[in-house]
């Protein structure tokens, strides 16, 4: 059985190349046959980013060669013609996360992204697909006091014709074999009229010792010198001779730094500045913005990661080519959803429709939570304390580098 699937914030393409590689196997490992001796299987429909050089990466690798590449639209998502797309049976959104990040001011729904999951609604509206994926960051549930989170569920629940059955769940992609410490909130939908409801697939490496390490990622198989966008930074002399000084695992603000090395800054100190990566854990979250001090920092060698090895730690093969300057690959990366752990999703959505059983655990947010949040319009979940959300800026060797990166915690 085919599966049609469209895409918005199509980012790079992380999301839709785990959709192409799902296959349906049962609980024996044999490959599931609908009724027609078909495999259960994802296709591109269409998909739309506002980020040319991403638009042309998604096109040269997600495209097979009978698809039109006016199927990946670029331009501004609210110019999009939701309409006249094309007839869908899957759908994804990964709606911008800028406003609703634990960094940041976070502003929520009042921020100048705050409002883009609606685009997503307006396409559940239009084409009513079976399924939906919607992926954002942790900070979603927080937002607006976690009213953001609330009024963004019952947006999906209501969705369509027939509404939805919503699940969502905080995944640690660590536990789905992504070697990098990657939490979101990943939100599944199946239309109400089926009388389906996903469930949130196992985590198969719940334990350390199970998950894959930045060493693992980066060196089994080694990199090719010529791999592409593997292109090397060039630092000043002061920053190889900091980073020769700091620990795998550490950053810049460790007390046996030397004195020359150690930066200017008031206040909260982010964790990830210069920060080398552990070669026996799995990497911190890769990210697509910041300045000078975020770019990652390799465990054994004094340098930022290269963008290969920064799509390593995001799952995406070697083969995958990203298209654009060297700052507009990193941030491609860092925006994109690991194509391992979507993969699992996206499987996890196939069995669903096909009513095929699975390994389950349970949401973060289960179903009496959920209708009391829909009911009140308040997560009542107690939330963590967090201080130090406040945009900062820190004087590096490089240059500025701006508060992007994760929560800084009392």
């Amino acid at each position: 059985m085919i599966f049609r699937k469209g895409e918005l914030f199509c980012g790079p393409g992380g999301l839709s190349l785990g959709a192409k590689q799902a296959v349906v196997i049962d609980e024996e490992g044999n490959l599931v046959l609908d009724e027609n001796g078909e495999e259960y299987k994802v296709v591109h429909a269409w998909a739309n980013d506002y980020h040319e050089e991403t638009v042309e990466t998604f096109r040269l690798n997600i495209l097979e060669e009978d698809d039109d590449p006016e199927s990946v639209k670029f331009g501004d998502v609210k110019d999009l013609d939701i309409e006249s797309l094309s007839p869908i049976e899957l759908f994804s959104f990964g709606f911008p996360c800028n406003d609703f990040s634990l960094v940041g001011e976070t502003k929520g729904l009042e921020g100048e992204y705050g409002g883009l999951y609606t685009y997503g609604i307006k396409v559940l509206n239009h084409h009513n697909p079976l399924a939906f994926i919607a992926e954002n960051v942790g900070g979603l549930e927080s937002a607006n006091e976690g009213k953001a989170f609330v009024q963004i569920l019952k947006a999906m629940e209501e969705a369509g014709e027939h509404g939805y059955n919503i699940t969502p769940h905080k995944y640690k992609f660590e536990e789905y074999g992504v070697p990098q410490a990657r939490h979101r909130i990943i939100i599944c939908g199946i239309r109400k009229d089926l009388g389906l409801k996903f469930q949130v697939p196992r985590a198969p490496y719940k334990n350390r010792e199970q998950w894959t390490t930045a060493m693992q990622a980066l060196e089994n198989p080694p990199i090719p010198a010529d791999a592409m966008n593997h292109e090397f930074t060039k630092h000043q002399r002061q920053v190889v001779e900091m980073l020769d000084h700091i620990r795998p695992g550490d950053n810049c603000w460790v007390d046996y730094l030397p004195e020359q090395y150690r930066l200017n800054v008031k206040g909260a100190k982010m964790s990830n500045i210069y920060k080398r990566l552990d070669p026996d854990a799995p990497s911190y979250t890769v990210t697509g913005s910041g300045g000078g001090g975020t770019h990652m920092y390799h465990y054994a060698e004094p340098r930022a990661l290269t963008n290969r090895e920064r799509a390593r730690l995001q799952t995406f093969p070697d083969w995958y080519e990203f298209f654009g300057g060297k700052e507009s690959v990193r941030r491609q990366i860092g925006m994109a959803v690991p194509p391992k752990g979507a993969k699992v999703i996206v499987e996890a959505v196939l069995k669903t429709l096909a009513g095929i059983p699975y390994e389950t655990e349970e949401a973060k947010w289960d179903e009496n939570h959920i209708q009391e949040m829909l009911a009140t319009g308040v997560n009542k979940k107690k939330k963590k304390k967090r201080t130090g959300k406040a945009k900062k800026k820190v004087e590096t060797p490089e240059g500025q580098a701006s508060m992007e990166l994760e929560e800084i915690k009392p």
